[in-house]
């Protein structure tokens, strides 16, 4: 029963649960923002390159051999895919560095600045004066 007691303490924990709903919270979140790139930001790249779509970007390795009724595929570099992801992924982590800085902004406290330390109360000059008579009638 120990195992199991540990396994419940250790998957009801905050910390757990809390992983776990930001990692469904992310996928759900990726698949915005892979929408937003593939339909409102790459079309108008796509325009400006001369209506090229990334995605179909590609270098073929070894043609298509069709022979009777066996079609063999194309081998295919689809390089273009690549560079559609390569964007999705700097979208999404400019998109989460935003989030963060802005949750970091409003959860900061305020801090205020910590009064500077006064310098140490050294001896009045009458304290001195009186204290060099002092010396001086013991002499």
């Amino acid at each position: 029963m120990g195992f199991i007691k540990d396994f419940k303490e250790f998957a009801l924990k905050g910390n757990v649960v809390d992983m776990a709903v930001g990692v469904i919270i992310g996928g759900a979140f990726g698949k915005i923002v892979t929408s937003i790139v593939s339909n409102i930001i790459m079309p108008p790249i796509g325009v400006l390159l001369g209506g090229v779509d990334f995605t179909d970007l590609k270098v073929t390795l070894k043609e298509a051999v069709t022979e009777g009724e066996n079609v063999t595929e194309a081998v295919t570099l689809n390089y273009g895919q690549f560079i559609q992801d390569v964007v999705d992924f700097l979208i999404i982590a400019l998109c989460i560095f935003l989030m963060i800085k802005g949750i970091t902004k409003l959860t900061a406290k305020k801090e205020e600045p910590a009064p500077e330390p006064e310098a140490p109360a050294g001896p009045t000059q009458e304290e001195l004066l009186t204290e060099i008579r002092d010396l001086l009638a013991k002499k």
